[in-house]
């Protein structure tokens, strides 16, 4: 029952965290979304920012699941996946559950290089930037780490934007330039 209770405080803290901001979301706030009493929250976390790392570690599994998945699902080649990647992040983006990146806004309110939130965060980035590493060599590049890191720019570019100025064709204009790079790399 306790991991029960655990798995809830995390769910509800990263709805709540994910829409709201972690700065902005108070730990009143999660305990009375998850019906539970402040002393639970604390039997389970030591701190906030403890509740915090916990919900980056789930947001990280379950985005880097459903974006490997997904990428897999729209991709049905190793060339064609480079591209499904941003088929994928229109999915994403379009989705009634998108609040940009968590990632991204965590980065930005634990800005010191040295916080473990701020880690956990570029730690995510590394890892998906690791799977597009995979998807180029996968697909025969030339120079697979300098078109991951190409992909990844145009990636990362097309979250921000879509969330920033709400533009849902942020990634099909990523995809644009992300043909021209793939053309470039002569895969």
């Amino acid at each position: 029952m306790a991991s029960a209770k655990r798995e809830h405080l995390i769910n509800t803290a990263l709805d709540l965290f994910y829409r709201g901001g972690f700065h902005a979301t108070g730990v009143d706030e999660i305990v009375e979304k998850a019906g539970v009493a402040r002393m639970t929250l604390y039997n389970h976390f030591k701190s906030k920012d403890e509740l915090i790392l916990a919900t980056l570690r789930k947001r990280d599994a379950k985005f880097r699941n459903w974006f490997t998945s997904s990428v897999e699902r729209l991709g049905k080649t190793p060339d064609g996946r480079l591209l499904a990647i941003f088929d994928a992040l229109e999915e994403w983006f379009c989705g009634k559950q998108y609040s940009g990146c968590m990632f991204i806004n965590a980065s930005a309110e634990f800005a010191q290089p040295d916080d473990p939130i701020k880690m956990a965060a570029c730690e995510h980035k590394k890892l998906v930037l690791k799977y597009v590493r995979e998807l180029t060599k996968a697909a025969g590049a030339l120079r697979p780490k300098k078109l991951a890191d190409g992909l990844m720019l145009l990636m990362e570019g097309a979250i921000v934007m879509s969330y920033v100025t709400e533009d849902k064709k942020a990634a099909a204009r990523a995809k644009k330039a992300a043909k021209m790079l793939i053309k470039q790399s002569s895969l």
